[in-house]
């Protein structure tokens, strides 16, 4: 067998494979007379079958086998013997010539394929001990923990009827239609709809309009959507409300006690307090570590300059992209609308995914070394809150795991690299600075961890966009928003 290399330009390697046809006759003829003994021929004892007959019978899909076994091991075993690693599953090109295919089939032709690939390239680590980090630490103090409790108390706030009229902070229960120019619009009706004055949920202008109100009333109110509301058919219009109060409610005082506790899943008050005080510390601790984790990506990103896979890069930028056009689409924006062109966006996305895959290879050449393992343990972890997000889907995201090829890579990337970031925390010089929460929260509450790197390039305002949409959405389905209130104080009860 020869083995030829025809490319090497930057990354990019060609490799040309020919196997003589006399030697794919010998490798064809050790099957046959591995079968002879097994097979079962009519008019033949076995054992006794010839094997210019075996030849003429079996002959063609053996060496079919032989081709596609070729195929399936060879590029592994030659990349190996390079000392080289591919970037992406090499490309395998034969002959699509039918007669030339039948040659080689009938080990009359020499059989040739050719491997087209990009390496991995070779990355000389370097000393991150230089590397300079501030990790900024809020100190949480008892007003705070109160707040965040109130809030929670909140959406569990009782409230009891009451026959005056309806007030600032009152819940009125309701019926209601929306009609734009007098026809009644998608998503426009409900009934015992609940709705809190002054908790500003509804369009703007429409609770002002229920102050007043008492139970039996019926009112129409008018209002006009937002000029940006997501929903192109009602931005701007005016719209009427056809409102029938079925019921007005007075809030109940809010005390932070065992009683409150208790309704959240709690046993006490102390108890209530000690797992606010852990939820706050662990979203600060983890905006702390997204800023931390930065630091130290924007400075490996200094340290190392390299080609990359343009393979890798192509497929970065096209995850990138289709988040960027669903995320435009669903806010209902377009490229002018963030100040940019599609153009400059593919520019900037571009140097985006360039970024990531060089930082990718680096942190995985670091874990390499470093020898980071991803334990089976954490993997079904991960698994089971993937399962957790989608409830009723657990089946499905079972078996989209287990048979869709590189899924599990798909787990185990973001652990790896986590654990190569903890590992590099006790390489670099850590800093500790005692900050507010608005300093912590100033820089980075768009921007996130290396994943949502996105949000800092073009278009510029997609985070507020998205926002935006579903602010919107909220805005039209009080009830659904109160209703996922309810659900956010549940879970941090747990």
């Amino acid at each position: 067998m020869q083995v030829i290399e025809t490319l090497a330009e930057g990354l990019k390697r060609e490799i040309k494979v020919v196997i003589p046809a006399k030697d794919m006759e010998a490798r064809m003829n050790e099957r046959l007379a591995e079968a002879k003994d097994r097979v079962r021929i009519n008019g033949f004892r076995p054992g006794k079958v010839p094997v210019a007959h075996l030849k003429k019978v079996y002959g063609k899909s053996i060496m079919a086998d032989l081709v596609n076994e070729i195929i399936r091991d060879r590029p592994t075993e030659i990349l190996s013997e390079r000392g080289e690693k591919s970037a992406t599953q090499p490309e395998v090109a034969m002959t699509e010539d039918q007669a030339e295919a039948e040659k080689i089939l009938n080990a009359e032709a020499d059989f040739e394929f050719t491997l087209s690939y990009e390496v991995i390239p070779a990355i000389e680590l370097k000393d991150v001990s230089g590397i300079k980090v501030v990790r900024e630490v809020v100190d949480i103090d008892d007003k705070e923990v109160t707040d965040q409790i109130l809030r929670i108390a909140e959406s569990a706030r009782t409230y009891e009827s009451k026959k005056g009229k309806a007030a600032e902070g009152d819940r009125v229960t309701m019926d209601y239609l929306g009609k734009v120019d007098g026809v009644a619009f998608d998503g426009g009706k409900d009934e015992d709809a609940e709705l809190v004055i002054g908790s500003n949920r509804f369009i703007p202008g429409f609770e002002d309009q229920l102050v007043g109100l008492k139970s039996g009333d019926e009112k129409v109110i008018t209002v006009t959507f937002p000029a940006d509301y997501p929903a192109a058919n009602l931005a701007g219009k005016e719209a009427t409300f056809d409102i029938n109060v079925k019921d007005v409610a007075a809030p109940a005082a809010l005390e932070i006690n065992d009683e409150l506790a208790k309704t959240l899943g709690l046993e006490s008050a102390d108890r209530l307090k000690e797992v606010v005080r852990g939820q706050i510390e662990s979203q600060y601790g983890s905006m702390t570590r997204q800023k931390v984790k930065r630091q130290i990506l924007d400075q490996l990103d200094e340290m190392y300059q390299f080609d990359t896979p343009q393979r890798l890069v192509d497929a970065e930028f096209e995850n990138i992209w289709r988040q960027i056009n669903t995320d435009l689409q669903q806010a209902g924006k377009t490229f002018a609308d963030e100040e940019t062109t599609e153009e400059e966006a593919r520019v900037e996305y571009r140097k985006l995914a360039e970024r990531r895959v060089r930082l990718g290879l680096v942190l995985s050449e670091i874990g390499e070394k470093a020898n980071v393992q991803v334990s089976d343990e954490e993997m079904q972890r991960s698994l089971f809150e993937q399962l957790r997000q989608f409830p009723g889907q657990e089946k499905q995201i079972l078996e989209y795991f287990q048979k869709t090829p590189g899924a599990a890579a798909s787990l185990r990337a973001p652990l790896f690299e986590e654990k190569v970031v903890d590992h590099l925390l006790g390489e670099v010089n850590v800093t500790d600075k005692t900050v507010s929460k608005e300093e912590l929260l100033a820089d980075d509450e768009a921007e996130g961890d290396a994943k949502s790197e996105a949000k800092k390039a073009a278009p510029k305002k997609k985070a507020a966009a998205k926002a935006d949409a579903e602010e919107g959405e909220e805005a039209a389905a009080p009830k659904k928003k109160a209703a996922a209130k309810k659900k956010a104080a549940d879970d941090t009860a747990e």
